[in-house]
């Protein structure tokens, strides 16, 4: 039997794991971050409030995953809605952005490292 989430699990939730604001692409979003041995990264972003991320470009390869909601990837101006259960790869220098829905959940497996975490006080 499986049952419906409707967040992630407190464990993916560390505070030590909880990416800085200042490294968030859209407002309302909350994320935690897992290294890779290779500088690669997976994160754990969950939306808030409705939100849109500039355009920008990565220097190594995303994979993303909807697990909850909607997230529309914009790629030469064209949107790609991404519904739950829905991934996209995003080769690296593939300029993109995008507009999330609130209550949208995704995970996301970057090539290199993309997100700081918050600092210690």
């Amino acid at each position: 039997m499986t049952t419906a989430l409707q967040g992630f699990p407190a464990f993916m939730k560390n505070p030590a794991d909880r990416v800085a604001q200042s490294n968030q692409a859209a407002p309302g979003v909350e994320g935690y971050v897992f290294d890779g041995s290779d500088t690669s990264q997976m994160a754990f972003w969950t939306c808030s409030e409705n939100a849109a991320s500039a355009q920008h470009v990565h220097n190594f390869d995303e994979y993303m995953v909807v697990v909850q909601g909607c997230y529309t990837l914009i790629i030469n101006g064209d949107g790609i809605p991404l519904n739950a259960g829905k991934e996209y790869f995003i080769r690296q220098g593939v300029a993109h952005s995008g507009e999330v829905l609130a209550g949208t959940r995704t995970i996301q497996a970057f090539g290199s490292h993309r997100a700081d975490r918050v600092k210690p006080h």
